[in-house]
């Protein structure tokens, strides 16, 4: 009845998760097929664009965490920062997705601002809202509730965006507007981002209005300093180890989200297939939410998140098998669900990990600094686009994708079983790196982490008692 209780409260956190993940499933699922196929800019560029933008982000987002850190208002430290994030990030939206005829140079100039404008502005609103995960409670089963909840309404969002995006923008299309066969275009895509734009202010509002800030902890007040972060990232062995892992196994899931529209549009020349295979996904996404609860009755997280990725290996593998070698799509869409249940899952136990890694960042030295050390959450999913973007876009500059697109001729062979490799097989090395990273470097289970729970309540009593 507590626990029941516990997410009831949780359940308008979690629901601005949704708005959150419009804006983050437009970008990192659609952006990439919008820019090369319907604006038709240089992969040349994109492969350029995305690392110079991660290079401004690596100061930017923790610079975010301490704003963030040194926030005091009687909202709290978080939730103004949600809402003013959340409005800016769906303005830029709804630019990135609007060309205005823009041709040429002006076009490149225009695309790359906006890029980089998106990741700013969806860092003010990102950081916040999953720096609030630690601040609800020092309890870990309470942390993988909330952390579920949130993670549920986040799926639903990207759900939202992968299986209508392909229904949705073809309808939304001028009347005047030449639409190819693939019922894309770029006015569709301009209206779409604005309706999710919207939805985002919305669901960010509720979220806001509803959820309090209870265990907030307030630390003295510090100017951004570039050597702080690094000190801070330096001093947390567990961060570092997190970031890597994560990064791996994001960048896998990255490269699948990105490249299913090229591989539903391109190789089978069925883009409206993709809203049945992402409806499937979100099938297993929502069994895989029930991984960690009933799993963590017998195992540990280390154990659970071991479980997570192997379930993805063997999901990918089947669908590298079905997807590209033997192309039964009904295969493919049912072997997405194996894929899906472990890295629903994977994204829950991450986000637990990186609370605990907050609290073995104030059991090892003493200061707490959650905002940073989840702005190194933002910053490595932008790390795995990055690097997702350049197996992607580097693959198709090879397979001469621009060309082929631009021909109207259709794509060779070879070029389509290069995309069904890239979405489904490259992403297992991913998988498999991130397992070997994970099980030889993180520490925080067993011994240290029942020291690090023990330290974190003792210093709370302690806190309260003064």
């Amino acid at each position: 009845m507590n626990n029941l209780k516990f997410i009831k409260g949780k359940l308008g956190y979690g629901i601005g998760a949704i708005g959150l993940d419009l804006s983050y499933g437009m970008f990192y699922s659609f952006l990439s097929y919008y820019l090369s196929s319907v604006l038709g800019l240089k992969a040349g560029f994109l492969l350029m664009l995305t690392p110079i933008a991660r290079i401004w982000d690596g100061v930017n987002d923790p610079m975010m965490g301490t704003i963030v850190d040194n926030t005091r208002t009687k909202m709290g430290k978080y939730r103004p920062w949600i809402l003013i994030g959340a409005v800016s990030n769906a303005v830029v939206l709804a630019l990135l997705f609007n060309s205005f005829g823009m041709s040429g140079t002006k076009l490149y100039v225009y695309i790359a601002v906006m890029y980089v404008l998106w990741g700013m502005t969806n860092t003010m609103a990102d950081i916040p809202y999953w720096s609030m995960v630690p601040s609800f409670t020092s309890d870990e089963k309470e942390r993988n509730l909330v952390s579920t909840v949130a993670r549920t309404f986040s799926g639903l969002g990207q759900g939202i965006i992968t299986i209508l995006t392909p229904i949705i923008v073809p309808m939304l299309a001028n009347d005047m507007e030449q639409v190819d066969e693939k019922g894309y275009s770029a006015s569709g895509f301009a209206k779409w981002a604005v309706i999710c734009g919207i939805a985002l202010v919305v669901f960010s509002l509720i979220c806001v209005l509803t959820t309090k800030e209870t265990n907030v902890v307030y630390n003295e007040k510090k100017k951004f300093s570039l050597k702080q972060i690094f000190k801070v990232i330096g001093t947390n062995d567990q961060l570092v180890v997190f970031m890597i892992f994560a990064m791996l196994s994001n960048a896998g899931w990255y490269l699948t989200s990105s490249t299913a529209t090229y591989y539903f549009a391109d190789t089978l020349g069925n883009p409206k297939a993709q809203s049945l295979f992402q409806t499937i996904g979100a099938v297993g996404s929502v069994l895989g939410l029930l991984v960690i609860p009933v799993l963590s009755v017998k195992f540990t997280k280390r154990t659970i998140y071991s479980i997570s990725l192997c379930t993805c290996i063997v999901g990918y593998a089947l669908m590298t098998l079905f997807g590209t070698v033997l192309k039964i799509t009904i295969a493919l869409d049912i072997c997405y669900i194996i894929a899906s249940i472990g890295i629903s899952s994977m994204f829950v136990s991450q986000t637990v990990f990186l609370a605990d890694i907050v609290d073995y960042g104030e059991y090892r030295n003493g200061v707490r600094n959650e905002s940073i050390t989840f702005s190194m959450k933002g910053f490595l999913q932008k790390m795995a686009y990055t690097l997702q973007t350049i197996v992607l876009f580097g693959s198709l500059k090879l397979m001469d994708y621009n060309a082929q697109n631009a021909s109207g001729r259709g794509f060779n062979e070879a070029t389509k079983a290069g995309i069904g490799i890239v979405a489904f097989g490259v992403p297992i090395v991913f998988m498999i790196l991130s397992l070997i990273v994970f099980r030889s470097k993180f520490k925080i289970y067993g011994k240290l982490a029942d020291e690090v729970h023990d330290y974190i309540i003792a210093k709370r009593a302690e806190d309260k008692a003064e």
